[in-house]
């Protein structure tokens, strides 16, 4: 609902800090700037996928996002839900 509402950019917004919280730790001085980087990276190689793999083309940022995040962000919700029983 948060992406649909927001747009599929703001999803990178939601992926980005589990990335982060995974790489650097539970350390809240070190998640918040790699969160940002994170980000960063993940749109600027969704916008460089989306121009390059249709060449004369281009797929939104937005969607190659979340089919990059998409898959991870389950991943946090599966791993989430599962230690909530």
């Amino acid at each position: 609902a948060a992406t649909a509402g927001a747009g599929p950019i703001a999803f990178v917004g939601l992926v980005a800090p589990h990335i982060a919280r995974l790489l650097v730790g539970p350390d809240y001085r070190w998640i918040l700037p790699y969160s940002g980087l994170y980000a960063a990276i993940l749109l600027l190689g969704a916008d460089v996928l989306g121009r390059v793999v249709v060449a004369p083309s281009e797929i939104a940022a937005g969607i190659v996002a979340l089919l990059l995040g998409g898959p991870f962000f389950i991943a946090v919700v599966r791993k989430y839900r599962l230690s909530q029983l």
